[in-house]
């Protein structure tokens, strides 16, 4: 494949930063800033110019059409209706078309579900466990709780038999309950599929007492673009230790009783390492394979990286096409691996994380170099505590058979 074949995954803001809520650690809400003055919806002719491009661009027989933001659904529900009638007209043959959205879920009602249903969506939800460790940081403009709403939308979302998975994002308040977490998501919901994402939010001394207010509660010029700087962190964000002991904690309980009937993206990722395989940007040596196309169609290296000097431009400018491909987003991808501390690469499970992503380090290693991942003690705990088992998986996999066969051996049946 050439480089102009390249591989990639596109998130689409269709809102920009609008969002209904105002959770405290959304850094990007104030990514508002770049458009100052300018209306954050994608127009029809951006949408339709998108659509096209990317089906253009995707060289593989499977298209992703992935919705994000800020929150997509203020876009409206004919917009997206739009969005799948311009796929399927410029769909090529023998392509399939995968359509997801990731979304706080407090504006689902029933044609809402009904058109997720309809037209094979996959739904993200954003929740951060029970109501009481949810409500602490996602709340709405008024400072009230979003938990209740957010549960509505989940309930609409089974009813109609809508495929889901839920995005939990690990805190300062939450990370010490994670069975509590896990559990209610599992008996609770009856969730099948569950991202955790840690918070970690980067800040400077000139910026960590603004930053430490809270994203949400913050407007204007009281709210400064959020960029990948400074070494110092909010009080919301997940200790690194604590979180590796989150994670932990959840994979023994998943080990016992759960392998092959939930899925956990951190445990399903690190299997791929163990085979050989990096099934995410985050723990592969390089990146820049996950880029992001804003609501005007300016196009940027990566999700966390909406920021100008990470800006690779337009696609009314240059096709879609040639930015993915570009050189600049060529070394902005391996900067990944190049820029590893020799304390990684020395790691003896490097190739279960290879750093995490970058924008995470920002610390010291043991001897003073600087560009260790914030969360390494936390990841080099999980990767070392679930190494036994993933070898065991992995051969398993590797044999042509089942990984959830480790249960049958463990119990000696």
């Amino acid at each position: 494949m050439s480089v102009n074949d390249k591989q990639f995954h596109l998130l689409a803001k269709p809102a920009g930063a609008a969002c209904n809520l105002g959770c405290q650690y959304c850094f990007f809400l104030s990514k508002e800033n770049l458009y100052a003055g300018q209306s954050h919806m994608m127009s029809d002719a951006m949408l339709e110019d998108y659509v096209r491009q990317l089906i253009q661009a995707t060289p593989g027989p499977e298209v992703h059409i992935a919705w994000q933001g800020g929150e997509p659904m203020l876009r409206g529900l004919e917009f997206f209706r739009r969005s799948f009638a311009l796929a399927e007209k410029y769909r090529r043959p023998g392509q399939t078309i995968r359509h997801t959205i990731q979304t706080n879920g407090t504006l689902i009602d029933d044609e809402w579900a009904a058109f997720f249903k309809a037209h094979g969506y996959l739904v993200g939800l954003s929740l951060d466990g029970p109501q009481a460790l949810h409500d602490t940081y996602r709340i709405t403009k008024g400072n009230e709780g979003s938990f209740d709403a957010v549960i509505r939308g989940w309930n609409l979302l089974r009813a109609h038999g809508v495929d889901t998975n839920i995005l939990c994002t690990i805190h300062a308040a939450n990370v010490d309950q994670p069975l509590e977490i896990y559990r209610f998501f599992r008996d609770e919901l009856g969730a099948e599929f569950i991202q955790f994402i840690p918070i970690v939010e980067r800040a400077t001394e000139q910026t960590i007492a603004m930053a430490n207010r809270g994203w949400g509660g913050l407007r204007g010029t009281d709210r400064p673009l959020y960029v990948q700087d400074g070494n110092l962190v909010t009080t919301r964000t997940v200790g690194s230790e604590a979180f590796g002991r989150f994670l932990i904690a959840i994979f023994d309980e998943w080990m016992a009783r759960d392998i092959g009937k939930v899925f956990v993206t951190t445990f399903d990722v690190a299997l791929g390492s163990w085979l050989g395989q990096h099934n995410l940007c985050i723990v592969a040596p390089t990146c820049g394979d996950a880029l992001v196309i804003e609501h005007n169609g300016d196009v940027y290296s990566c999700d966390h990286f909406v920021e100008p000097a990470y800006r690779l431009g337009n696609i009314n400018e240059a096709p879609l096409k040639a930015l993915v491909s570009s050189e600049r987003q060529r070394l902005f991808g391996q900067g990944k691996y190049t820029s590893l501390p020799r304390y990684c690469k020395e790691c003896p499970v490097l190739f279960a994380c290879y750093g995490e992503c970058p924008r995470n380090r920002f610390t010291l290693t043991p001897d003073g170099e600087p560009g260790l991942n914030y969360l390494c003690a936390g990841y080099k705990a999980f990767f070392t505590h679930i190494d036994k088992p993933m070898r065991t998986m992995a051969d398993l996999v590797r044999q042509g058979r089942y990984a959830d066969e480790i249960v049958d051996m463990n119990s000696g049946t």
